[in-house]
């Protein structure tokens, strides 16, 4: 019983690797051409989906991720890439507002307060990707956030069945990002799992 036990937890084990393995190479291969990184080669699309993080990281300095994001979204709308902004991230209390601080950010920048949209209910990206045809009706779109999340955020994209491509913000040094790019490479089957299995998101909406 004890070396079935073992042999079955080694089984799992080495199942859980390769499924996470092939949802990595999956998810890249069908994703990775619609991702742009020169704004003079991207088309034009209805609305930008700018994909919310801190403004902070841990250590309470500005979170390169958040500000490269908040570039490129001001700059595809200044290019006339995009005709509005949809700004989806987390706000789970009133000290904490990723959309809210996003807007603050895009507004300095001199994008008109009344191109921008905000969803505060974005608290997960098949959240913001999903609600952002489902609940905001829009469908044409360009995503914005780093190239290693974009595979993601672009396959669920698909999923939903969304013309949608992304423009890639500027990455940040690797010794900054590594931690998010391990995560990143785990959320890849948990984000296959969460659309063919666990399935929940659209039908929870459709019943509010």
């Amino acid at each position: 019983m004890f070396k079935f036990s073992i042999r079955l937890s080694l089984l799992l084990v080495i199942s859980a690797i390769v499924f996470a393995i092939f949802s990595n190479v999956f998810i890249i291969s069908k994703t990775s051409k619609y991702i742009f990184e020169d704004i003079d080669e991207i088309p034009s699309k209805e609305i930008a989906l700018v994909l919310g993080t801190s403004k902070r990281n841990v250590n309470g300095e500005a979170n390169s991720f958040f500000d490269h994001r908040i570039d490129a979204a001001a700059e595809l709308y200044h290019k006339g890439k995009v005709k509005g902004l949809l700004l989806s991230g987390d706000n789970r209390t009133r000290y904490y507002n990723e959309p809210r601080d996003m807007r603050k950010a895009l507004i300095k920048k001199g994008v008109p307060e009344n191109v921008i949209s905000i969803d505060t209910a974005g608290l997960r990206t098949i959240e913001s990707v999903a609600r952002c045809k489902e609940v905001f009706n829009h469908q044409d779109v360009t995503i914005i956030t780093q190239e290693f999340h974009a595979f993601r955020a672009l396959y669920i994209s698909q999923y939903y069945k969304m013309d949608a491509i992304a423009f890639s913000a500027e990455e940040v040094p690797v010794y900054s990002s590594a931690r998010v790019t391990i995560r990143e490479f785990f959320a890849r089957p948990k984000a296959l799992l969460d659309l063919y299995v666990l399935n929940s998101f659209i039908n929870e909406e459709q019943t509010d």
